[in-house]
Formats: structure tokens, sequence, C-alpha cells
């Protein structure tokens, strides 16, 4: 039927069903006489048993949609691997999309890919208007693909860093329309940046008929994200939006899905590349696992349990330590705490304790100090990884992802509080020294 199945599969019918799909693929026929540069010759069987002998590819002449005759098995594991996807990304909230397909690359370079297509169809266009978000790889794509980023600072409403939906518009009139190629905006982000007001720059971008790709990097997993994509078709204009394959799927990193409400220009997109059938035998086997009602259902409850779990928790331990939670409920998977004491008491403690979680096993917080200044591709960014100029404090990061078990959420608490423990003894003792000094000093005035 081409779905997400309603029931998981084991993995001994997965494999088989994988190798069923194999021995339709040329280079495994037994009397197969190969004679081209492209015959799925592998000179190690550790290789080939590592990719259930897919070896041949998908696609072909640059069209990764295409069927390869030589490759049968493979195509139509990629076919499958697109229906079962398309299935999952309408399940999950933009019931209106019409067509994806998986690229064997990264966020970054799969936005690289759009913005490649969508200069066939814009010519004269060299600008992308973008509201910032910290992140080089989004970044990278607009340079990458040879356009100019006009970079949209946020405003602050609260803790939340939220698009400036103003001055993007001003932007585009000053610019001309015609001369943008298109609005990048961002969905999943990290805290206290929070999704950009995509109904908005949907509306805009539909007013003036500038096309509209976003950056859903992390959002196939958040309901909230996943409607703020379909409101954005619904009431304006979006022509695709990202996801990666290892951030929604737990797969190994480097693919991606590309989707969009036009069928037409997600196909256009897809003959710019052929690729290979990896990650599609990887999502394939994912999906077919974990199943229809495991994905959906089960995995939107367990987050959003995880996600208050890990906010109540987080908040108790930061008020333990003279800190908060900052406030940005509408970012629903990164939280933020801040740091504010810990940088007032020592400029380097904030990045200390990034390396102290580090060395202690604690992956992925991300601890930003203020002020710090970066220079991407000759553009310079002042407070970079805080997503603004002047952010008022210092904070670290955590969030609540698929696959997140409260064991993690647990530990983490537990040597982020022991670490914070450790700067406070260490400022107690720098204080007892200080005042002993003082003392000391006065003593002295006094005798002389």
């Amino acid at each position: 039927k081409g779905k997400c199945p309603e029931d998981g599969w084991d993995e001994s019918t997965i494999e088989l069903f994988l190798h069923e799909l194999a021995i339709m693929d040329s280079n495994n026929f037994l009397g197969n006489c190969g004679v081209g540069e492209r015959e799925g010759r592998v000179a190690s069987g550790l290789v080939a048993r590592r990719h259930y002998r897919l070896i041949h590819g998908i696609g072909r002449s640059g069209d990764i949609s295409a069927v390869q005759p030589k490759a049968a098995g493979s195509s139509l594991l990629n076919k499958l691997t697109n229906s079962i996807v398309l299935d999952i990304i309408k399940l999950a909230g933009v019931r209106t999309v019409t067509n994806c397909f998986v690229v064997p690359m990264a966020t970054g370079m799969s936005l690289t890919l759009c913005f490649l297509t969508l200069r066939h169809k814009r010519p004269k266009a060299k600008y992308i208007i973008w509201p910032r978000i910290d992140q080089k790889s989004c970044f990278k794509s607009m340079i990458t693909a040879g356009f100019e980023p006009v970079v949209i600072e946020n405003v602050l409403e609260g803790d939340e860093l939220r698009t400036d939906v103003r001055a993007v518009e001003a932007k585009i009139k000053a610019l001309g329309a015609e001369n943008i190629l298109c609005v990048h905006s961002t969905t999943s982000c990290f805290a206290p940046r929070v999704p950009d007001r995509l109904e908005e720059l949907a509306v805009i971008c539909a007013n003036y008929d500038i096309p509209h790709i976003v950056n859903n990097a992390y959002g196939v997993q958040s309901s909230k994200c996943m409607h703020l994509i379909q409101q954005g078709a619904r009431v304006g204009r979006i022509d695709a939006f990202v996801q990666s394959l290892d951030k929604n799927f737990m797969v190994p990193v480097g693919g991606a899905i590309i989707a969009g409400f036009n069928e037409s220009f997600i196909q256009d997109i897809s003959k710019m590349y052929p690729a290979s059938v990896s990650h599609n035998g990887d999502l394939t086997v994912v999906c077919s696992r974990c199943c229809l009602v495991a994905y959906s259902k089960n995995t939107a409850f367990f987050l959003q349990e995880m996600f208050s779990y890990l906010s109540s928790e987080l908040k108790k331990l930061a008020d333990n330590h003279n800190e908060r939670l900052l406030d940005t409920p509408h970012n629903p998977i990164s939280l933020a705490m801040s740091l504010k004491n810990l940088d007032e008491n020592n400029d380097a403690a904030v990045t200390q304790l990034g390396s102290m979680l580090f060395t202690r096993q604690v992956s992925g917080a991300r601890v930003v100090p203020c002020g710090s200044v970066q220079t991407v591709n000759n553009y310079t960014f002042k407070g970079f990884m805080s997503h603004a100029n002047d952010y008022p404090c210092a904070y670290l990061n955590a969030a609540s992802a698929i696959g997140i078990k409260k064991q993690d959420v647990d530990v983490f608490l537990k040597r982020l509080d022991k670490c914070l423990k450790t700067f406070g003894k260490e400022a107690k003792k720098d204080k007892t020294a200080n005042e002993i000094s003082s003392s000391n000093t006065d003593t002295e005035q006094l005798e002389d």
C-alpha cells in the first residue's frame, strides 16, 4: 500500500524483504556480465553486506526519482521509502503535502539544492531573506548556492527571540521582490529563539510572489512545528520544507527529506541529483520496525511528557542555583536556563561549564556566553549562538528530542548540578580570599 505498517515488522522479516529487493538488482544476478562504468561492483564483502547488497543506487541521468532499469529492487525501495515518508509527514500534521523524496545529503546541502532549483525560475534574483538563526549549515547553504543572505535580526519579546515580520516586509520593498530568490525561514531551533512566524511570512511571500523555503531540521517530531507549516501553506505560500533523517527518524547522519505542496516543483528539485540508496534502506527499516502507531501517537505523547519533565526538573535546579528557566512557551523542543550568576563571577566560567559537561559525557547541552563574535563566510555575527546581537544573559540549552529517555534527563541534571556546585565552591573561596586580602590591607593602613 506504500504506507507505514500499522503493526511493526520483526527484524527477520525486514531482512528477508531487503534481500528480496536486492536480488532484483543486476549486480546480484548470477549470470550478470557488466561492461559499463556503473555496475555496482564492490571490492569488500563487508561493505556489500553492510548495505544488504543494494549497491547500484537509484536514479539515472541526474534524476533521483527516475527508475533505474539495472536496479529494479533499489528503485522499488526508493519509491516505497518516499511513499512511507509522505504518509508519516501527513500523519505528523502537514496533511496537504503532495510530494517528498529522500536525499543522501544533510539538511544544509538539501537546502542548497532547493535554492539552486529556484535559480532557474528566478534568474535575476540574488538575495535570500533570512530571519537570523545562529546555525552555520543553514547560513552556508545560501552562500554555497551563490546567493547573498540578507540577515533580519530577531526581536526580543520577554525571554523569547521572535521573527521581525515588519523588517522582513520592509527589506522586500527596499530590495525589490524580483531581486529576492526566496524567504528562508526556520521552525525547529534552540531556545530562547522560537519558530519563525510562518503564517505571517507565508502571507507576505504570497502577496509579493516570492518563494518560501522552510528549514524544518528536527520539526517532524513536533506537532507544533508541523502545524505551523500546514497553516503557512493554508493561508499563504510555502514552496518546500526540509527535514533531517537522523534528527527525526534516528538513523545515521547524512540524509534529509525535501517535501512540498507543489508536486512539479519537488520533482524539479529531485531532477537535480542522482543518489545512493543507503539512507532509503535505513529509513524503511526504521519505519517498518517502529510502525505507524509507535511513531505518531506514542512518540508525540512521550515527547510532550519528557518535555514537561525536563522543564519542571530544570526549573527546580535553576532555582536552587539562583538562576531561572527562561520563559520560551513557543519553543516545543528546546529549553534554556540562565547562567547569569556564573557569567558575572567569572568571564570564562560559562564556556568552562560546557567543557566540564562534555568531559562528563553530557552531549548536546549547549552553553552560550554573552557577546561572542563569529565570522562565517566573511559575515560577522555579534553574540553568535544566541541568535541576537545583545541577548540579556548567558544560558545553557537542553532539548527533549526523539529518542530521549527519563534516565538521560536524570543523569544530565545530576551532572549539571554537580558542575554548578563546583563553581559555587570556587566562588566562595575567591570571596573569602578577597575578604581576607581586604582585611589585611585595612590592618596595614591602620598600622601605618
